[in-house]
Formats: C-alpha cells, sequence, structure tokens
C-alpha cells in the first residue's frame, strides 16, 4: 500500500473494493439499529438504557448489555483498526491521521461505554451516545468515502497505462 503495489495489482484493489462495500454495509447496518431502538436525542437514549414506564419497557439488563458490548467491541474494533490502517497511506498529513484515528477509536469505545453509564451511572451520559454515534458515523463515512475515491482513482490510472 505505501508504495503503491496495489495500483498495478488488481487483486488487491479487488479485495480493498469488497472490503469498502462490506465497510459501507456495517456503517448502513449500525445507523439502522441505533435509529431503530433511539434517535438523536438524549431523553431516547435514557428511555432505550432505562426503560420507559409510557411504553411500558424495562431498563436493560447488564446481561443482554454484556453480549452487545461483546460483539461490538470486537467488529468496532476490528473494522476501525482496517479503515485507520488503510488511511495511514493516503496522502493525509500526520495530524489529520492522528485525529481521524483517534475518532475513530475514541468515538467507538466512548460510544459504548456511554450505555453503560447511562444504565449504571448517570442518564446525563446520554448527550455522550448521542455524540459518540454522530461522530463515528462521520469518521466512518468520511474514511469509507476518501478510501473509495482512493482505490477508484488507482484503478484509472492502471486502465490508462494499460
Amino acid at each position: 500500500m505505501q508504495t503503491g503495489g496495489f495500483q498495478n495489482h488488481p487483486l488487491m484493489r479487488m479485495t480493498l473494493a469488497w472490503t469498502l462495500l462490506f465497510a459501507a454495509g456495517l456503517w448502513v447496518t449500525n445507523a439502522a439499529m441505533y435509529l431503530k431502538r433511539m434517535d438523536l436525542t438524549p431523553s431516547s437514549v435514557q428511555a432505550y438504557y432505562l426503560g420507559d414506564a409510557e411504553e411500558y419497557s424495562q431498563p436493560r439488563s447488564a446481561a443482554s448489555m454484556l453480549e452487545v458490548s461483546h460483539a461490538h467491541l470486537a467488529t468496532m474494533g476490528i473494522m476501525v483498526l482496517l479503515l485507520t490502517h488503510l488511511a495511514i497511506f493516503a496522502p493525509w498529513e500526520d495530524r489529520t491521521k492522528r485525529w481521524i484515528i483517534g475518532l475513530g477509536f475514541g468515538s467507538a469505545l466512548l460510544g459504548e461505554a456511554s450505555g453503560w453509564l447511562v444504565r449504571f451511572v448517570s442518564p446525563a451520559f446520554a448527550v455522550l451516545k448521542v455524540a459518540c454515534f454522530l461522530t463515528l458515523q462521520s469518521v466512518l463515512a468520511v474514511l469509507i468515502a476518501v478510501l473509495a475515491m482512493f482505490l477508484y482513482k488507482a484503478g484509472q490510472g492502471h486502465r490508462r497505462r494499460e
């Protein structure tokens, strides 16, 4: 990647394109799953984690939250690792790369932790949950779009040389 070898290797470009397609699918399903349960207001986050008498919903149990966290920590950790690792080779300044890496991992981890904080510490952490969701989705969207554009340009350059 660093030396541009993927530009001349169609199988490398193909695997990266498929990976970005899966990443885009994760981005869409992540948003759909979040928005199925909550909206972008702290009150909806509080109702989801703490229960809502008007909706007859119970507070989230620690056991169910543990199952979700187990899957999310692995999935998000690997996806953010993959996308930020590829971004390291993008023609961005190191400062930009540091920010995107920090925002990606930070928002994924804090987003997961914030549900626990809402449920077991304070409902005030609902604002953090919303902010982390929006930040993570934004970072993933930027990474997917920029990497797809980078991959597309690499493929176009290879076709011109043929």
